[in-house]
């Protein structure tokens, strides 16, 4: 059973202090206090706390120094602001600095516990993912691949089991689901390990170009062809070939890989000769091969040598629990790349991510990621920082009633105003549609000088 979460109050109106602990104790947590700055930062010398809920107002050491101080002492606790009116500008600053969220005075308990709790489970999330991919790390040496679902498990037991094996594996799965991810994951786990790893996109390469590639040519084959080549199959001797898009090589060619999986040899172009090669065949695809084999576009016989062992991966939208680890897992790597201080990802981006389609599946979360990242100038990923397709419902703005010529900032002013009057000036739908909260909504107004007061 897990201990209860330390959370510390920090408030220099002490009336204010005792009831949150009252009521948060009631909760399940414990809980401390302090009536000013200073005794909050000594009390994070001696003792880690979970959360820190903080006031930002206080007379001599205020709750942005309390901030500061926990940010560089105690990172793993997650800092929540208490703030008057009159200092949200402060409280947004505070979130730019580290800060998890922030709540207003006077505020409702009920929105505190429920902040409190969003922001513990957004720390458990992250505690399990570094704990589950250091096991992963440890016993499949699968760095790169990430995911929790029941989806994943299955592919990772999958590739532990045929890793060892000399099988023909078929990995089946939209574009950008991370076939080639899985394809070296089961390469760098086999007694191949050591020996080369050669990947082919069959899909990019004409036919008498890829035949080339894979089987090599011999001097004067073609025009060109001034010397002998070896080809990709001989240069995966001993290792693994990874055929990508397999299901867009024409039907000669699937004759010609046909017989190199049945009888282990190649010839070049040109050449007569016959190369003994040892080479395991991981192929993958974003094709219904099954569909292929009906239509008479590829041949069934290469189908089963192919699918000895088949591995699907799932879309996205699919396995949407994997998203949090997927988003830390890219905002980590990219940070660590560009040297940039961007430590966690909002609740309110957060809540986008897991709303959005992912049509282009994990290649695409990566690829916001990254641009969140290079992009952002402050520590926290925010709404602003993602692209405009993943803050609205792609089919909410008709594109014929826009102006012919409109910024993208100009776009979002309309699309907000238009999310209001379709709600009638309900602010609450009206975020709700906008897939952000109503602080946000209300930032976003002031920013574009729209009333909100009906």
């Amino acid at each position: 059973m897990s201990s209860p979460m330390g959370i510390l109050i920090v408030d220099d109106d002490e009336i204010t202090c005792n009831l949150l602990e009252e009521v948060l104790s009631k909760e399940g947590y414990i809980v401390d206090k302090a009536l000013d700055g200073r005794e909050a930062i000594d009390k994070g010398e001696n003792k880690t706390y979970d959360v820190v809920l903080t006031d930002i107002r206080m007379i001599d050491v205020d709750g942005m120094e309390v901030l500061r101080a926990y940010r560089q002492k105690s990172p793993d606790s997650i800092i929540i602001m208490m703030t008057a009116f009159g200092s949200i500008e402060t409280a947004i600053r505070a979130i730019k600095e580290g800060a998890y969220d922030y709540v207003s005075k006077p505020f409702k308990l009920d929105e505190i516990k429920l902040t409190i709790r969003r922001a513990l489970e957004q720390k458990r999330l992250l505690q399990e993912n570094l704990f589950y991919r250091q096991e992963l790390i440890t016993k499949y040496k699968l760095e790169n691949i990430v995911g929790r679902s029941p989806q994943m498990l299955q592919v990772y037991k999958t590739v532990a089991r045929v890793a060892e094996s000399r099988s023909t594996v078929l990995i089946v799965g939209e574009s950008g689901t991370g076939k080639e991810l899985v394809a070296r994951a089961i390469h760098f786990n086999s007694p191949r390990s050591s020996k080369p790893y050669v990947a082919v996109d069959c899909g990019s390469l004409a036919e008498t170009l890829l035949e080339s590639e894979l089987f090599g040519h011999v001097r004067g084959a073609f025009t060109g062809a001034v010397t002998s080549k070896k080809g990709l199959f001989e240069e995966a001797d001993n290792g693994t070939c990874f055929l990508d898009e397999v299901g867009d090589i024409s039907l000669a060619m699937q004759a010609k890989l046909l017989r190199v999986i049945q009888e282990h040899e190649i010839k070049r172009v040109g050449g007569t000769e016959t190369t003994k090669i040892d080479v395991r065949i991981i192929a993958a695809t974003n094709k219904n091969l099954e569909e292929l084999v009906a239509e008479k576009k590829f041949r069934e016989d290469l189908f089963y040598r192919l699918n000895v062992v088949s591995i699907h991966l799932p879309p996205l939208r699919e396995r949407v629990d994997d998203i949090p680890l997927l988003a830390d897992h890219f905002l980590r790597k990219y940070a660590a790349e560009n040297e940039k201080p961007v430590a966690r990802i909002s609740a309110e981006v957060l809540d986008l991510l897991l709303r959005y389609q992912w049509p282009g599946n994990v290649r695409e979360l990566e690829n916001v990621i990254e641009r969140a990242v290079t992009l952002s100038p402050h520590s926290l990923i925010l709404p602003e920082d993602l692209p405009w397709r993943l803050r609205v419902e792609p089919s909410a703005i008709s594109a014929t009633s826009l102006p012919s010529q409109i910024s993208l900032t100009e776009l979002e002013k309309l699309y907000i105003k238009k999310v209001l009057e379709d709600t009638g000036g309900n602010k609450k739908k009206a975020a709700d549609i906008l897939g952000i909260d109503r602080r946000t909504l209300y930032r976003m107004a002031a920013r574009y000088g729209i009333n909100l007061k009906r």
